[in-house]
């Protein structure tokens, strides 16, 4: 296979490591590092975990219903071309551009957060030199190319990987009375017998936690769209999709479980590490009781990494989802455009643009303004982008078979279909549709309407599309499942011939 770029594909730079630690990346950063505790206050011990496991267990399906298209047709566009082949392209184009704006909100949303870590340590300096920096770096290591974004993902991701490890260790030495700290009065389930432990405020706050544990597990799809640039990703992608999914069940159950066993949901400060406060995440509450005194200096350069990994995972996703849509005609043919490193520039020029707006948005309007609404509405697009995943996985092995296929022709199989997709989708819209019930019933509509802003942002996209171009559901004989145009397929093909001899 070429390394080189030939103008007009994107290079396959990114090696398995690579993917693996994108996956893991994705779906690790300040809602484990710091919002965790809230969760565990809001519910209870059990309640959390209870909660986190249902939608790991969804995630699991819908990583396997994504790998498994993306082992045979793995594009940059995803779940955007999936969506267009084999349901309609008008949901391909508003999955498409619903995921870019997801994305691009996010670059802007990181470039706050970094602020507000670093005046952690330079509380003299205004927040928007470090901002400007930070996006600045992330946009350099971008135009690097995959392999650029690649690197610094892998490191940035395996930072927390360490950190996570180290806190489960030390946790469970606490837990048994190794080390100082542990569970209150010596009694080691107490946490979770007093009150109304485990499960603190019943269904419904389990239900509350549900949403916020969804939220915490988005960016395990990225895997999707980096295996567009990935070498043999017949390979690759089934490997980071088996193994990285547990790793990252682990952290969080395994998080979870020492923070409930040695923090009673009652303390206060868990509650208090929603509002971003460091000081009070519950994984510097819990250092703090074996007499580590810096554990909150040393969180916050871990956050630090988190909000530069999400940040770059942000510019590369978004980006490569905007050229995916311009080389499908759904977006201006200027962004098209690859430079000598294959990188889609202008897609890269845009972005950074879009993600720079946003975060003036934010100095102008502040925490009422324009921005918080845009933000809200990103929240949502992360699960309007995991229903569409479930849909088209649905429908792509439907027309396997319409089209005198086997299932067992693929590299990679995804779990329990059609239970799988089915179940993802249905707990996706359940928490679309109930995700702020509370303001609904209270009759605070503007408050709900910010909330479910992003259904609004994708029915803007979904609807013109539909009306101008006329589009229908594709037939599931007329599927396209056509690779020619897939760079790099050669190899893939090559890849699974071998292992099947």
């Amino acid at each position: 296979m070429s390394k080189g770029n030939d103008g007009e594909h994107l290079n396959r730079a990114l090696k398995p490591r690579h993917l693996n630690m994108i996956a893991i990346g994705g779906a690790i950063g300040t809602g484990l590092f710091v919002a965790s505790g809230s969760s565990i206050s809001g519910a209870g011990p059990g309640g959390a975990l209870l909660a986190y496991a249902v939608i790991g267990t969804m995630v699991f399906f819908l990583m396997t219903s994504l790998g498994e298209m993306a082992t045979y047709m793995p594009v940059s566009g995803s779940f955007e071309t999936y969506a267009t082949r084999f349901v309609d392209p008008t949901l391909g184009f508003a999955l498409g551009w619903n995921y870019w704006y997801n994305w691009a909100i996010t670059v802007a949303s990181e470039m706050v957060a970094g602020a507000i870590v670093m005046g952690y340590w330079f509380p003299n300096i205004h927040g928007a030199i470090w901002s400007i920096l930070f996006l600045a770096l992330l946009f350099g290591l971008n135009i690097l190319g995959a392999r650029g974004y690649g690197e610094a993902e892998f490191w940035f991701a395996g930072i927390k990987v360490v950190t996570i490890v180290v806190f489960l260790i030390i946790g469970v030495l606490m837990i048994l009375g190794i080390m100082k700290g542990g569970p209150e009065g010596g009694h080691l389930f107490d946490n979770w017998v007093n009150g109304d432990a485990p499960f603190h405020g019943g269904f419904l706050a389990i239900f509350g936690i549900t949403m916020a544990a969804g939220y915490s597990f988005q960016g395990t799809e990225i895997v999707g769209v980096a295996a567009g640039e990935t070498e043999n990703p017949g390979v690759a992608v089934p490997k980071a999709i088996k193994t990285v999914f547990w790793r990252i069940l682990i952290f969080y159950i395994g998080a979870l479980t020492v923070i409930g066993f040695i923090l009673p949901y009652t303390d206060p400060n868990l509650l208090s590490g929603a509002t971003d406060n460091i000081a009070m995440s519950p994984f510097v509450l819990v250092l703090r009781r074996t007499g580590f005194a810096a554990a909150a200096s040393v969180m916050n350069a871990v956050i630090l990494t988190s909000v530069l990994s999400c940040g770059n995972s942000g510019l590369y996703t978004s980006s490569r989802m905007l050229y995916a849509l311009s080389k499908e005609g759904k977006a201006p043919s200027f962004l098209s455009k690859l430079s000598s490193r294959g990188v889609p520039i202008n897609c890269l020029y845009f972005t950074a643009g879009f993600a720079l707006l946003c975060f003036v948005l934010y100095l102008t309007g502040g925490e009422n303004g324009v921005y918080l609404w845009l933000v809200n509405g990103s929240g949502m697009a992360g699960f309007i982008a995991w229903l569409g995943i479930a849909i088209s996985h649905y429908r792509f092995r439907k027309a396997w078979v319409a089209q005198g296929h086997s299932p067992h022709e693929f590299k990679y199989h995804a779990a329990l279909y059609p239970f799988g997709p089915i179940f993802a989708f249905l707990l996706c819209a359940i928490v679309i549709l109930f995700q702020d019930y509370q303001d609904i019933l209270a009759g605070n509509w503007m408050s709900a309407f910010g909330m479910y802003l992003g259904i609004f942002v994708f029915l803007a996209f979904f609807i013109p599309y539909k009306v101008i171009k006329k589009t229908k559901i594709v037939p599931l004989k007329d599927c396209d499942f056509s690779t020619d145009n897939i760079t790099g397929m050669d190899d893939i093909v090559s890849e699974i011939d071998k292992e099947r001899k």
